[in-house]
Order: structure tokens, then sequence, then C-alpha cells
């Protein structure tokens, strides 16, 4: 008796270590009938696993042959895992697209069965993107910045080393007023571009509420007319830990962007950046899974990001308007993925949606 408590209790604590799992994922019997479901089972298709118990797994697919088919392969020892796409129905919602993978266990009755979702696969291939890009963006930025620096600093006392001697030529002295400018102009770029790897990050309470009404505030006092930012706030997201002043950057490098997008619009005095905070529950990414996590969206109603720069729009020096210096979008992302965050962008023509996510504790 002992012993089968001991087997049962050890038993129950591998399986509470599913809920810990971004995937869904059910145990079952060899014929397909549900013992557990993980917590993001549970979720996707909104029911309890209590409801789940003892039903059978096929009727929650699309395809259910197929699933029966593969399970009676491993109930015959014909494969030990099996692989197939299909979809995985949900209640009320419509039915979502995943990866299922049926595997044996070591008990001769009971298989695991997990479903990832098709959206998060793509999404997590995204998110290795964003951070591998992040991380070449970084190194060039270093790097381009030392190569730079030296010598810019160099032209530049020699400009004003010559500025002196021809004193009394102004007809030449106008050139080297150009050069003593250009190179400050880089300067100045090149600072940029250091100053989030430069800057010791201010870690405080945060308010994401009080960042987005400083960022309102701002785009509104540079354009006063003909363009409507609008608020639509949950009020119920809670404080969390982070940089104050460099959360405000990153929001308004996106709203200054989506500002200068919409000059058309603001000309036709319909132009309007909407400010949504929202909370999202059980999200991944970044490979980790979070409890909740902030939603914070910028939208616009402008033309959409250019199709031709829609893969390297974080990219630093890409930009898609005239007299753009590509770093916003470059130093908005650094500053949201020092707060273990990401920029994911949706854009349409009509619908430019720039999403910050941010863990909340």
């Amino acid at each position: 008796m002992g012993a089968r408590q001991v087997h049962t209790a050890g038993q129950d604590a591998r399986l509470t270590a599913l809920d810990l799992l971004a995937t869904l994922v059910a145990v079952t019997d060899d014929r397909g009938h549900i013992r557990y479901a993980n917590h993001a089972l549970e979720d996707a298709v909104g029911l309890s696993r209590r409801h789940l118990a003892g039903v059978a797994l096929a009727d929650w697919v699309t395809q259910p042959e197929l699933l029966q088919h593969a399970l009676a392969g491993v109930r015959g020892h014909e494969y030990a895992v099996i692989r197939y796409d299909t979809h995985l129905k949900r209640m009320l919602r419509e039915p979502l697209p995943v990866h299922l993978v049926i595997a044996a266990t070591e008990a001769p009755d009971q298989r695991v069965i997990e479903m990832l979702p098709l959206e998060q696969q793509t999404r997590q291939e995204r998110e290795e993107r964003l951070l591998e890009q992040a991380q070449a963006n970084k190194e060039l930025i270093r790097n381009l910045a030392h190569e730079i620096k030296n010598p810019l600093g160099g032209i530049r006392g020699a400009a004003q080393l010559l500025q002196m001697e021809l004193a009394d030529r102004d007809d030449l002295v106008e050139y080297t007023e150009v050069i003593v400018h250009e190179a400050d102009r880089l300067q100045a770029l090149v600072d940029r571009l250091l100053a989030p790897h430069r800057r010791a990050p201010v870690v405080a309470d945060v308010n994401i509420h009080e960042v987005c009404e400083r960022v309102r505030a701002i785009i509104l006092a540079e354009f006063p007319r003909g363009l409507a930012v609008v608020r639509d706030y949950d009020t119920s997201i809670p404080e969390f830990r982070g940089d104050r002043e460099a959360l405000i950057q990153a929001v308004l490098n996106l709203a200054h962007n989506a500002a200068h997008a919409l000059k058309d619009r603001i000309a036709a005095g319909d132009a309007r950046i909407t400010l949504r905070t929202r909370v999202q529950r059980q999200v991944t990414f970044g490979k980790r899974r979070f409890r909740l996590a902030l939603e914070l969206h910028v939208i616009d109603n402008g033309p959409g990001v250019p199709e031709e720069i829609k893969d390297r729009i974080f990219y630093p020096l890409v930009s898609g308007r005239d007299g753009g210096s590509g770093l916003g979008l470059t130093l908005a992302q650094t500053f949201v993925q020092q707060h273990q965050g990401l920029i994911e962008c949706d854009s349409r023509p009509g619908h430019t949606d720039f999403k910050i996510l941010i863990p909340l504790p």
C-alpha cells in the first residue's frame, strides 16, 4: 500500500509539472481518453480538466480518424512517436491549428499528446529572429560607432584649425563651417546609437498609464491640430519594476513614427493614434512562459509600413520616410528588450499596430 501511494504521489508530481509548459498537453489512456489536461490545454479549449477528464480527445480535433489511427499505431508498437498537423476545437472560438505529437510512455496504457499551436510556433521563430537581429544590431552599432568616432574627431579638429588660418577668407570659411557642422551631426548620430548601451537603467515602480499620458501630452503639443490621440486603457494593470524614462522614450518613438506617417491625414483632420493597454495571460516569448504580460499597442490609421522594408523596420538606419534617421524603432526595441520584452508590428493600409509586450510580476 505504501509503495502504491509513493508511486501515485510521484506520478501526480510529474503531471503537475506539465502545467509549467507553454504547449498544450493531454495525458490519455491508450484509446485516447483524457486522464489529465495541463493549464495551457484548459485555456485553449475553454474547459477545466475536471470537465475534460474521461472525454475522448478525438472529439476535440477536426480529423478524429487520424488521431485514432495514430493511437492504434502507437498501441501496436508500429511507431514510438507520431507527428501531424490538425485543428483543436475550442469553446465559442474558431478551431486552433496545432502540430500534434503522440508519444508512448513507460506505462503501457498511457500516452502523452502534445499540441503546439502553429501560430505559437511561427511566433517563436519570429521572436528568435528579432532577438538575433537585436544582438547583431548591437554589435554592428558598437563597431560602427568606434570606427566613426576617432576619425570624426580628427576631421572636426582639423577643420577648426583650418578655419582659424582662414579667418580673413570668408568665402573659404564657409566650407570649413560645413565640415564642422556635418561632423557634429554625425557625432550626434553616433551618440544616439550608443545611448541605450551607455546609460545605466534606473529601475523603479512604473505605472504604464503615466508613461502613456506623458507620451500623449508630448505628441499633442507637437501636433495640436488634425490629430486625435485616443486612450483605451485597462486600468487594472498593476505597476511593475522598470526604467520609466526608457519606456517613455520607447513609446514616444513609436508614437512619433505614427504621427509622421499620418501627415496627410493630419492635413485632412482625421488622423488618429490609439494608445491601448491590455493584460495577456499565459504568454510565451523569448522561449519563456509568463503568467501575465503587458500589451501596449500604438495604433494609427495611416498608410502602413512600406512593403519593401517590413522585414527590416527594426534594423538601424532603415526608415520609411524622407529625412528619417532610421533609429527610432531600433532604439525602442532595445529599450523594451532591456525589460525582457519585445515589440511586434502588424501593418496594413489604414491600420498599423506596434505592440509592446513586457512580462508582469
